[in-house]
């Protein structure tokens, strides 16, 4: 399936702007107090008043379109600083008011503006699944895109997939790969977990070689592989922003996946089993060479331990499993 738009801003702004309609990109660079949308959230404006995403709760949109449009006449950036009123907040359900900090830039070829060429090679980077840093100084203007090892600062927003303000003055935008959650078995509990990791901003995957299983109408929309399990994984090359659950109960589809996911880097694997399935499994996957510290990464029986009893409550279980490893480490 393809991307909700509104995780596809930059995108959305150079389509715009190749159209000829004109673009500018706004930007939340700083919050103070309650705030609905963190930093590095976007909205694209268009030069005919369209607008896609968001900086807030709709609180300073208006204003946010307004200032847009305005760039786009005079090709100049601004850096728009907003104060919202506690009865402002409650009004967009907010429990209190605060301030943001919002970035707009035009595309275009101006001295200040964004340039089209440096956007286009960020789309690029995003949709080869490339970890990319977008930084801009405010003031100065100055702007590039940074790689994973190219710098330090950047390189631990990557690590925490958080955008911000540096000591410096400069503003950098996190563009990491969209999280990936690739599940093994179209069992009834995909069914609910597909759907919720999608709301949760996964890009999900199934692979089940049993065409009765993985069929499209018990997974519509989603994307079903029909290969073996180890051939499906080694060609989608999980990355450190993957997690993995087998959900077969059958060693013959999820062993195979098992010992693909546990050479990738990825950030989690989770495996359906009861205490003793998992001790049978540990026991195989030992006989195939794979130390006791590759085999802890597993988490089996996956998802937490909340009592959950229905496909749906077990697929709630996994997600929170997979978030706490996400974000805990």
């Amino acid at each position: 399936m393809d991307k909700p738009d509104h995780d596809s801003i930059p995108e959305i702004a150079l389509a715009w702007h190749r159209a000829g309609k004109g673009a500018a990109l706004a930007t939340v660079v700083e919050t103070w107090g309650s705030a609905p949308r963190q930093a590095g959230s976007q909205l694209a404006i268009s030069g005919a008043g369209e607008i896609m995403g968001s900086v807030s709760g709709g609180c300073v949109e208006g204003a946010v379109v307004t200032e847009a449009l305005e760039a786009l006449e005079d090709g100049l950036p601004r850096l728009l600083t907003f104060g919202v009123s506690d009865e402002t907040a409650f009004a967009v359900g907010l429990a209190c008011g605060g301030t943001i900090r919002v970035l707009v830039e035009p595309v275009g070829s101006g001295a200040q503006a964004l340039p089209e060429a440096l956007l286009a090679d960020l789309v690029a980077a995003r949709a080869a699944r490339q970890a990319m840093a977008y930084g801009v100084t405010p003031g100065s203007w100055q702007r590039r895109l940074l790689a994973p090892g190219q710098d330090a600062a950047a390189d631990a927003r990557f690590r925490t997939d958080r955008s911000g303000m540096e000591e410096d003055g400069r503003f950098t935008a996190i563009h990491n790969p969209p999280l990936r959650l690739i599940v093994v078995g179209a069992v009834h509990i995909a069914q609910p977990l597909l759907a919720m990791a999608r709301l949760a901003g996964y890009d999900p995957v199934l692979i089940d070689p049993r065409a009765a299983f993985g069929s499209a109408a018990r997974f519509p929309g989603e994307e079903i592989v029909e290969d073996w399990p180890d051939e499906a994984l080694a060609r989608l090359a999980p990355d450190a922003r993957t997690a993995v659950v087998t959900l077969t109960h059958d060693a013959k589809l999820d062993d195979p996946a098992i010992r693909i996911a546990l050479r990738a880097p990825i950030f989690y694997l989770g495996c359906l089993g009861s205490t003793r399935t998992h001790a049978k499994r540990v026991e195989r996957l030992r006989q195939d060479g794979f130390s006791d510290a590759e085999i802890a990464r597993i988490h089996a029986p996956v998802g937490m331990d909340i009592g959950a009893r229905t496909p749906a409550e077990i697929a709630v279980s996994i997600l929170a499993q997979i978030t706490q490893r996400l974000r805990q480490g």
